[in-house]
């Protein structure tokens, strides 16, 4: 082979190794969408209807949730330079409560009902 023959060779395989990514991207591509589609496949229909309703029922867990009371937090306070006790950190410690609050307003938008029981 000459030189020419070895540059146009490089060229080819330099545009068949392209054309092949492209096609490799293109089926990363259609394996993640059909993975999610797999994810998706048992998940129960929703309406808007009821998205909504849900949506109402976080939101009123979490509103009549007690953010004011300073027993949902641990605080750590401190006095600075110039005497006055200032908050050092705060953290929320309630965050259960906040949960089982917002599982029980949805969990009251639904009858609940035995699992299916399936022969394996």
């Amino acid at each position: 082979m000459n030189e020419m023959d070895l540059l146009t060779k490089i060229e080819g395989l330099e545009k068949a190794i392209k054309e092949h990514v492209d096609f490799a991207d293109q089926y990363k591509t259609t394996l993640a969408d059909t993975k999610q589609e797999l994810v998706d496949y048992n998940k129960p229909e929703l309406t808007t209807s009821q998205a909504e309703a849900i949506e109402r029922a976080v939101e009123q867990a979490v509103n009549t949730f007690g953010f004011t009371d300073t027993d949902n937090f641990e605080i750590d306070y401190s006095l600075d330079y110039d005497g006055r006790v200032q908050c050092e950190s705060h953290e929320f410690i309630n965050g259960d409560d906040l949960i089982n609050n917002i599982v029980d307003k949805v969990c009251n938008l639904f009858k609940e009902v035995e699992d299916e029981k399936t022969n394996e």
